[in-house]
C-alpha cells in the first residue's frame, strides 16, 4: 500500500502554494489641513477615537446663512467620520457669551428700552435724534469701507426722512395725536442711531451683570432652534465662556508663569515676541503672511478694547489680550490682576484645553477665523502646555456669498437662517452644501438652490419608483428573479459607483463628486427600468432594492434624510413620515387597482364619462392629497406619495404646457387655413389674367396675357420672357386643378 501511494505521488504534478489575490491598497481618508495647506492622511492620536473642537457662535443677534455654511458643513464632516468611517468622535463646541459685541448690544438694548419707557415728548425726541446724528456723521466721514459707508448713509437718510415730518408738525402746531404718531415713526426709524448715542453717553453707568447675560441667553436659544431646524446634530458637550471664567483665569496664570504673558494696566497680554523667539514655538502657523496686520489684530481685540490707552499697555503692537481689565459699563469677574473679563481668543483655548487636554485631533471654524483668532489660540495654548502640537488637523469651511456678493445688511442681502428656511427646506439647503466642497466659497443664489431642488426631485422620483415596484404583490421567490446580462451589467456598475463614492469621501470628504457618482448610478437604473418597461418585463426588484437601500443609507450619513427610513426620503414630516406611508399606501393601492378595473371596463364598453372621471381623480383630486398616479399602457398604475405643493406645481406646469400646446396647434391650424385660402384664391386666377394687374411693371401683353414690354415700352429680354413663361405655365396647371375641383367643370 505504501509503495502504491509513493508511486501515485511520483506521478502527480506539484501544486503551487496558496496565496491571497493581489489587490490594490485601500484608499485612506485625507483631510485638507490648514496647518500644512495640504490634504493629509487622517490619523487620530488614540486609535479610532477623535477629539474635535469647533468654534461656536457669538450670540448677540439672529443666526444667518454664514453660520449655516460652517455648522452644516461641519455636521456633514462629523457624520461622515462617525457613520461612514466609523470613528468614535467626541465633538465639543463653545458659545461665546462674553464679548465686546455682546456688551455693546446689551447696553444699547437696555438703554433704549429705558429711553422708550420715559416716553420722551416729541420735541425732546427730535432734539435727541439731532444730537445722535452728529456722531453718526463723524463715523461716516471716517469710514473707508464702501459697504459700511453705504449702510451708514442709508441709515442717516432714513432717519432724516422720518425726522423732517415731525419737525414740520411741531412748527405748524398739529394735533397731539398726529405729533405722537410721527414721533413713534421717528423713534422706530432712529432705533440704531439713538441706541448708539445713548451707549456713548450713558453706557458707563450700566453695572448690573444680569443685563449682559439676558441677551446672549436669548440668542443662544434661537441658535439652537435654528440648528435643530437644519438637522445639525447637537455637540457632545457645549461650553459657555461665562461658565468657564475660573478655568480661564487658571489658564492665563499658567501662561504668565511660563513666561509668555505679562500684566499691564490690570490686563494680561500675550508676549508674541518672546513666544516667537523660543526655539520650541512659532507664531502665525496658519497665516504667517498676516502677522503684523494691525487692522485684523484690532478687530480681534474688539471695539471696546481698542484705544490709545490699551495700545500703550502692550509691549508690541502684535501682542493680544488674554485678560481685559473691565471698564465702567462692562461685566467683570475677580482675578489675581483685578476685576476683568476674558479676552476673545483665550476662551477657546481654556475650554478646549480643559476638556480635550494638551492636544486635540481636529479644530474647526470658518475661513475668516484663521488670523488672528486661531493663530492666537495656537500660540497661547502651546505656551500654556509647552508643546508645539495643540491641534493636529485644522479644518476651515469656505466663505458664503449671496448671489456672488459678500453678505451685508447694507446691500440688503443679509439672509437669516429662518428666512432661508421659509424659502427652502433643511434638506434642500443641505443638498446645496453637499453639491459643493466644504472648504471652498459657496454662493447662495437662485441657481445654487435650483440645482439642489432638481437633485432632490431626481432622487425622490427614483425612490418613489422603486418603492412602487416593491409594493407589487409577489411571493418570496418572486423577489429573486433570474439575472440576465442587463442585471449583471447594472450590478457591476453599482459596485463601481460604490468604490467611486468611497474614493471621493476619502479625498477630503468630497461630497460633490460622491453625489455626481450617485446621479450617474440612478441614471443607469432609470435606463434599465425604462428598457424593462418597454419590453413589458418587470425589473429585478431585489437588485433595485439593494441600490436604493445603499443610496438611502448614504443620504442618511450626509444628514439629508433626517430619520431612519426603509427607502428614500420620508413623506409627511419628521417623526410621522414612516407611519403615514405605511398606513395609507395599502388603501391607495386598493384604490388604484379598483380604478384600473373600472377604466378597463369603461374602455371595453366605450363609456367616456367614466374615463373622464377616472382621469379627474388622477389629475385633480389625488394631487390635492399628495398622491400621484402614473398610468402606463399595459402595465400596473404606479402609486407615489409626493409632497402636495410639489404635485400642485407639477399640475400647474402640466396645464401650462397643455395650454401652450393647444395654442400652438390652433395657431398652426389657422396658418394652414390661411395658406389654403391663399392657394385657393391663387388657383382661381386664369393664367391669361395673372399679369394684367401688374401695370406698374408691364405696358404691353400678347394675346395670351403674357407681358412683352416693360413700363417704359422697352421689349423684355429673352431671359425675362422665359421666366414669365414658366410662371404662366405653372399657373395653367394650378388653374386646371381648380377647374377639376369644381362640380361639372364650373366654379366651385
Amino acid at each position: 500500500m505504501a509503495g502504491s501511494s509513493a508511486d501515485q505521488g511520483r506521478g502527480r504534478r506539484a501544486q503551487p502554494p496558496w496565496a491571497p489575490p493581489a489587490g490594490s491598497e485601500p484608499c485612506k481618508l485625507r483631510l485638507y489641513n490648514s496647518l500644512t495647506r495640504n490634504k493629509d492622511v487622517f490619523v487620530p492620536q488614540r486609535g479610532r477615537r477623535v477629539t474635535w473642537y469647533c468654534c461656536g457662535p457669538t450670540v448677540y443677534d439672529a443666526s444667518h446663512m454664514g453660520h449655516a455654511r460652517s455648522y452644516i458643513s461641519f455636521d456633514i464632516l462629523r457624520r461622515v467620520l462617525r457613520d461612514y468611517f466609523q470613528f468614535d468622535v467626541f465633538y465639543c463646541m463653545n458659545i461665546t457669551d462674553i464679548d465686546d459685541k455682546i456688551i455693546r448690544r446689551a447696553r444699547q438694548n437696555h438703554l433704549l428700552e429705558q429711553y422708550r419707557g420715559r416716553r420722551p415728548r416729541p420735541a425732546q425726541l427730535l432734539q435727541d435724534v439731532r444730537a445722535a446724528l452728529e456722531p453718526l456723521a463723524e463715523k461716516l466721514s471716517a469710514t473707508s469701507d464702501p459697504d459700511k459707508k453705504q449702510m451708514l448713509e442709508r441709515m442717516r437718510s432714513a432717519v432724516q426722512l422720518a425726522a423732517d415730518p415731525l419737525e414740520q408738525a411741531l412748527r405748524t402746531g398739529l394735533a397731539a395725536e398726529e405729533l405722537e404718531r410721527r414721533a413713534q415713526v421717528l423713534l422706530d426709524e432712529a432705533r440704531d442711531v439713538l441706541s448708539d448715542w445713548l451707549d456713548c453717553t450713558l453706557g458707563s453707568g450700566v453695572t448690573d451683570n444680569s443685563i449682559f447675560s439676558e441677551l446672549p441667553r436669548f440668542w443662544e436659544a434661537e441658535f439652537h432652534k435654528d440648528m435643530a431646524a437644519l438637522n445639525v446634530l447637537p455637540p457632545d458637550v457645549l461650553t459657555r465662556v461665562s461658565e468657564y471664567v475660573p478655568e480661564i483665569v487658571r489658564f492665563v496664570q499658567r501662561i504668565v508663569d511660563n513666561g509668555y504673558g505679562y500684566v499691564s494696566g490690570g490686563s494680561v497680554y500675550f508676549d508674541t515676541v518672546k513666544f516667537a523667539a523660543s526655539e520650541r514655538h512659532s507664531y502665525g502657523k496658519l497665516v504667517p503672511e498676516a502677522v503684523g496686520d494691525q487692522q485684523a489684530l484690532q478687530e480681534g481685540e474688539g471695539d471696546l478694547s481698542v484705544s490709545a490707552e490699551r495700545l500703550s499697555e502692550k509691549r508690541s503692537p502684535n501682542d493680544f489680550a488674554l485678560w481685559k481689565a473691565s471698564k465702567p459699563g462692562e461685566p467683570s469677574w475677580p482675578s489675581p490682576w483685578g476685576k476683568g473679563r476674558p479676552g476673545w481668543h483665550i476662551e477657546c483655548s481654556a475650554m478646549a484645553g480643559t476638556l480635550l487636554g494638551a492636544s486635540m485631533d481636529i479644530h474647526g471654524g470658518g475661513f475668516d477665523l484663521r488670523f488672528p483668532h486661531h493663530d492666537n489660540e495656537l500660540a497661547q495654548s502651546e505656551a500654556h502646555f509647552e508643546n508645539d502640537c495643540w491641534v493636529r488637523y485644522f479644518l476651515h469651511t469656505g466663505h458664503l456669498t449671496i448671489a456672488g456678493c459678500k453678505m451685508s445688511k447694507s446691500l440688503k442681502n443679509f439672509v437669516t437662517i429662518k428666512d432661508a428656511l421659509r424659502r427652502h427646506s433643511a434638506r434642500q439647503l443641505r443638498l446645496a452644501f453637499l453639491l459643493h466642497s466644504w472648504k471652498d466659497t459657496l454662493d447662495y443664489s437662485s441657481n445654487t438652490m435650483e440645482s439642489a431642488l432638481q437633485y432632490e426631485k431626481f432622487m425622490n422620483e427614483f425612490f418613489l419608483t422603486v418603492k412602487d415596484l416593491l409594493r407589487a404583490p409577489s411571493d418570496v421567490t418572486g423577489r429573486f428573479e433570474k439575472w440576465g446580462e442587463e442585471e449583471a451589467a447594472l450590478n457591476e456598475s453599482f459596485l463601481d459607483k460604490k468604490t467611486a463614492v468611497h474614493e471621493a469621501l476619502c479625498d477630503n470628504v468630497d461630497t460633490r463628486s460622491a453625489l455626481e457618482e450617485v446621479r450617474a448610478l440612478v441614471s443607469q437604473c432609470n435606463l434599465y427600468m425604462a428598457a424593462r418597461k418597454a419590453a413589458r418585463r418587470r425589473p429585478n426588484r431585489a437588485l433595485l432594492e439593494s441600490i436604493a437601500g445603499y443610496l438611502t443609507h448614504l443620504l442618511q450619513v450626509f444628514g439629508a434624510i433626517e430619520e431612519e427610513s426603509a427607502l428614500g426620503f420620508p413623506v409627511g414630516g419628521p417623526g410621522s413620515s414612516l407611519n403615514l406611508e405605511g398606513a395609507v399606501m395599502p388603501y391607495l393601492q386598493a384604490l388604484s387597482e379598483f380604478r384600473a378595473g373600472v377604466r378597463r371596463i369603461a374602455r371595453e364598453r366605450n363609456v367616456p364619462e367614466v374615463l373622464r372621471l377616472s382621469d379627474a381623480l388622477r389629475d385633480d383630486v389625488l394631487p390635492e392629497l399628495g398622491v400621484r398616479l402614473e398610468d402606463h399602457e399595459g402595465l400596473p398604475t404606479v402609486v407615489k406619495l409626493v409632497d402636495r405643493e410639489t404635485l400642485l406645481r407639477e399640475r400647474e406646469e402640466k396645464r401650462r404646457v397643455e395650454e401652450e400646446r393647444r395654442r400652438k396647434k390652433e395657431e398652426a391650424a389657422r396658418k394652414k387655413q390661411e395658406q389654403e385660402a391663399a392657394r385657393l384664391a391663387k388657383m382661381k386666377i386664369p393664367p391669361s389674367e395673372m399679369f394684367l394687374s401688374e401695370g406698374d411693371k408691364y405696358s404691353r401683353f400678347d394675346e395670351n396675357g403674357l407681358p412683352t414690354h416693360d413700363t417704359e415700352g422697352k421689349e423684355l429680354s429673352k431671359g425675362q420672357a422665359k421666366k414669365l413663361r414658366k410662371l404662366f405655365e405653372a399657373q395653367q396647371k394650378l388653374h386646371a386643378e381648380y377647374l377639376q375641383m369644381a362640380p361639372c367643370g364650373g366654379a366651385p
